[in-house]
């Protein structure tokens, strides 16, 4: 079974996901984002056709602790966050611990 990327937040962050052709998202805009977005992350977490989850960085700051920490530590699906200066060298470690390899380790040979 092949599986999907799946894309959390609001209408805007979304859109350009949708137009290239995810079909999988959930929508939270940013006034509703302290009462939904908890579930919106736990329905794509939970849902087997989701490989990966596409969220912005600062939309973590309105997840609850035990959610946030459901999606840090998620190796099914990848949780992938975007927009985040610094943080965004996470992702090296997230392919790292999906795959189980380090795709961009230096050989020294």
């Amino acid at each position: 079974m092949s599986q999907e990327i799946a894309v959390v937040g609001s209408p805007d962050f979304t859109t350009g996901f949708r137009l290239a052709g995810v079909r999988k998202f959930e929508n939270v805009p940013d006034e509703e984002k302290e009462e939904a977005l908890d579930d919106a992350v736990e329905n794509v977490l939970t849902d087997e056709g989701v490989g990966i989850v596409v969220m912005h960085d600062d939309d973590l700051e309105h997840l609850s602790r035990n959610v946030r920490q459901d999606v840090e530590t998620s190796v099914e699906p990848v949780v992938v966050t975007l927009g985040g200066g610094a943080g965004s060298g996470g992702l090296r470690e997230k392919i790292k611990r999906a795959i189980g390899i380090d795709l961009m380790e230096e050989d020294e040979t």
